[in-house]
């Protein structure tokens, strides 16, 4: 509990990113991870694994906008990222695309333009990053419960129709 109500102090800042794991890590790459924590930069940084696997597996990844459930063995949480530690991760997390969890919002992968008009293309960068195949039909209900893009942030789902030929897929 202490962590956590540290964690909402507001004199508390953080950069977070996030990785889902797909197959164990072993105690040898463990190891590495735990070496780049002793080094110089290292002094504030964080990592917190969410396991995953249970009734979790049981829910089709296209029946909420969440997908990240069947196959993933947990979720890491990097806190104050460091470029170093998060580069080492690559070969141990997903893949195609390096998936991220939404409520970690994570700009260095994309943000919508200034004039909030981001393109499909540019918004499925990120977009399918946090919902993968999900992304199509959430950007299809954006486009009909919120036209004018009201409801909007730096990553938000552009309300744009989705081309026929995007649609196939799903």
């Amino acid at each position: 509990m202490f962590c956590w109500i540290e964690l909402l102090s507001p004199r508390r800042f953080f950069k977070a990113k996030s990785d889902h794991v797909k197959e164990p890590i072993s105690e040898i790459r463990l190891e590495g991870i735990w070496r780049r924590f002793y080094e110089e930069e290292a002094v504030t940084a964080e990592m917190i694994f969410s396991p995953y696997k249970g009734r979790m597996n049981e829910i089709p990844e296209s029946k909420t906008p969440f997908p990240h459930r069947a196959g993933n063995i947990y979720k890491i949480q990097h806190l104050v990222w460091i470029r170093r530690l998060y580069s080492y991760m690559v070969p141990y997390v997903s893949k195609s695309p390096r998936a991220a969890y939404l409520n970690y919002r994570d700009l260095n992968i994309g943000t919508n333009s200034n004039k909030g008009n981001t393109s499909y293309a540019q918004a499925s960068i990120w977009g399918v990053k946090y919902f993968k195949n999900n992304f199509n039909r959430l950007v299809q209900v954006k486009a009909s419960v919120d036209p004018m893009n009201f409801f909007r942030n730096e990553q938000n789902i552009p309300p744009i129709s989705v081309p026929w030929w995007k649609k196939r897929g799903n």
